[in-house]
């Protein structure tokens, strides 16, 4: 293939368009925030994004590369087809139901990031637990992109993967570096737009080409390979929901999802911002599904393509690039690389600082600097963000299997902080105790249930499971439900199992070792709870037991109405008449 000298010129063109935004939105907001909020404002934008940009950043967020690569393909490959595409229907139903019955609790208390109320309930240890399989996702899946960018541009433009990985991670690390959220927001707007306009102007020149057969008859008579509407295998039914189930509530617990969600400028926003992004993702999948089929109807022999095809190559990840390469102009194809490319900066720029801005405030402000001053905290953010940045390129550039360990990091999301954010949210009366037990439990058997991607074979073997080509036994019994749920069982029933022990006396209170239980009438709770009452000073879980007040340190939670549940509390009302 021939270097492609306009190809590498779009590309330049488009970089540096998108990085003058991200730029022009840092400078445009660099004043935001009170002094002494600068980082609070880095993560959640001053509190004040609208409809229009939330809506836009919460859909980018979400239509990645793997999206659209991931939609494109499943929809391509024989024996999966449409049936099996469930990203679009399943993180749509998880915008929903996190607008539902999530976005208003966590934004009208005042949340800053979404490990705040893990740990101001269970502290700073559960705080830090979670946020390891938080930071696996956010890091696996912007390494996951960044590979698949890389493979996409040296497929279209024949230059090497390298670096072009190097190059797309370095521009969307330099504009988040720069602006933090808002930078983010306004680059989201851009690359939305590209997103749609760069793949719905190759739709129709792709469909066109005398070698794609029309779409309509493939999609339920057998041509060139089975239809590409698809079907669901009775026996494979149970791990078709499973699947699904971990798209739409494991699609939920994710930071650059609560991100937007807390940087609403009201509850009621956050919810629209949701059910918007829901609508905007379905939307948003319409091109790459018609990429997928047009990739099932075409014969790739009549195509300078040639022989075999994509899926006997083992390419068929590569569909998207594929037909844009082969079946549409080259200026077209172009248009689509943009397309792509944006897809993935969208979604690689908002996991980095996602993770970056769990890292400063919950496990270095939170944990350790309880009262660093904002201008530090604003620095360990960009030293995080360029840090994390840097290693999701290292893992896209050296790791055989980055997909593979996304597939595993992303259902610990679904199986340890799932159930958690549950239990904190709307179970009453959970501790640190049980919360430890379900993290455990969940961990274990996700484990011992294997994983092809990484060749981990079982060590529980479910009914149903069958080894594959190499050899790895799949399972078709869903596991990853079954762990969910008993991490979420585990954790309610240890957590009134230790309450019972230490409230009855059956255990004495110097075996209280986390203060989950005892400490709820102790002096040092009636410390805490006047802190959450003062005026000048918020809750901080994790600060020293004798209340004191901080001219440095910015406040933990930003709206009063976080602390309602502390009035209405029966166990600190009769601490306080105590």
């Amino acid at each position: 293939m021939a270097f492609h000298v306009e190809g590498l010129v779009a590309i330049i063109v488009f970089y540096l368009a998108i990085l003058a935004v991200g730029i022009w939105a840092a400078w445009k907001t660099k004043n935001t925030g009170n002094e002494g909020d600068r980082s609070e404002a880095i993560i959640v934008g001053g509190r004040d994004i609208g409809l229009l940009v939330g809506g836009f950043t919460m859909t980018a967020t979400w239509v990645g590369g793997g999206y659209i690569n991931g939609t494109a393909e499943a929809v391509y490959v024989p024996g999966y087809g449409l049936a099996w595409a469930q990203a679009p229907i399943g993180y749509s139903l998880s915008l929903v139901l996190g607008g539902l019955f999530f976005a208003k609790p966590m934004r009208s208390k005042g949340y800053v990031t979404m490990l705040d109320p893990f740990q101001q309930l269970y502290g700073k240890r559960m705080g830090g637990l979670l946020f390891i399989p938080a930071l696996m996702g956010e890091m696996f899946w912007a390494a996951a992109i960044f590979s698949a960018l890389g493979a996409t541009i040296s497929v279209i433009i024949d230059i090497n993967v390298n670096i072009s990985v190097i190059i797309s991670a370095l521009i969307a690390t330099m504009y988040t570096l720069v602006g933090g959220l808002y930078s983010v927001a306004y680059t989201d707007v851009v690359q939305l737009f590209c997103i749609f306009l760069g793949l719905w102007i190759s739709v129709p020149f792709a469909m066109s080409h005398p070698a794609v057969t029309d779409i309509g008859l493939t999609a339920v008579e057998r041509v060139y390979q089975a239809p590409w509407l698809g079907t669901v295998n009775p026996l494979d039914i149970y791990t078709w929901l499973d699947n699904f189930l971990l798209l739409t509530l494991g699609g939920i617990p994710w930071q650059a999802y609560f991100q937007r969600v807390l940087s609403s400028s009201s509850a009621t926003y956050a919810q629209v911002l949701s059910f918007l992004a829901a609508f905007g993702c379905l939307v948003m999948a319409l091109p790459a599904v018609l990429i997928g089929a047009i990739g099932a109807s075409t014969a790739w022999n009549e195509t300078e393509y040639g022989v075999p095809d994509p899926v006997t190559k083992k390419e068929a990840d590569m569909i998207l690039p594929i037909v844009l390469q082969y079946l549409c102009p080259v200026y077209i194809s172009f248009f689509g690389l943009g397309a792509v490319s944006a897809a993935v900066m969208s979604s690689a720029d908002s996991s980095i600082l996602s993770a970056s801005s769990m890292f400063a405030r919950n496990i270095y402000q939170l944990s350790f600097r309880q009262n660093a001053s904002d201008r530090e905290i604003v620095w360990v953010m960009r030293i995080t963000v360029f840090l994390f940045g840097a290693s999701a390129t290292a893992m896209a550039l050296l790791a055989s299997s980055v997909y593979g360990l996304w597939y595993l990091s992303s259902d610990l999301v679904y199986i340890i902080i799932f159930p958690q954010l549950l239990c904190v949210l709307f179970i009453k009366g959970t501790n640190t105790y049980g919360a430890i037990a379900g993290y455990l439990f969940g961990l274990v058997l996700r484990i011992t249930g294997g994983e092809p991607y990484l060749y981990l074979q079982p060590l529980i073997y479910y009914p149903g499971c069958y080894p594959d080509e190499n050899n790895v036994y799949v399972q078709r019994f869903p596991f990853k439900t079954l762990a969910m749920l008993t991490s979420f069982v585990t954790n309610i029933i240890v957590s009134y199992l230790a309450k019972y022990l230490f409230e009855s006396g059956t255990l004495p209170p110097k075996l209280d070792f986390l203060d989950a239980v005892v400490a709820r009438y102790s002096r040092e709770h009636m410390d805490k709870a006047t802190l959450v009452k003062s005026d000048n000073i918020v809750l901080n879980e994790l600060a020293p037991v004798n209340p004191r007040h901080s001219l440095t340190l910015s406040s933990t939670f930003t709206n009063k109405e976080a602390f309602n549940y502390v009035d209405s509390s029966p166990e600190l009302s009769n601490t306080e008449d105590n």
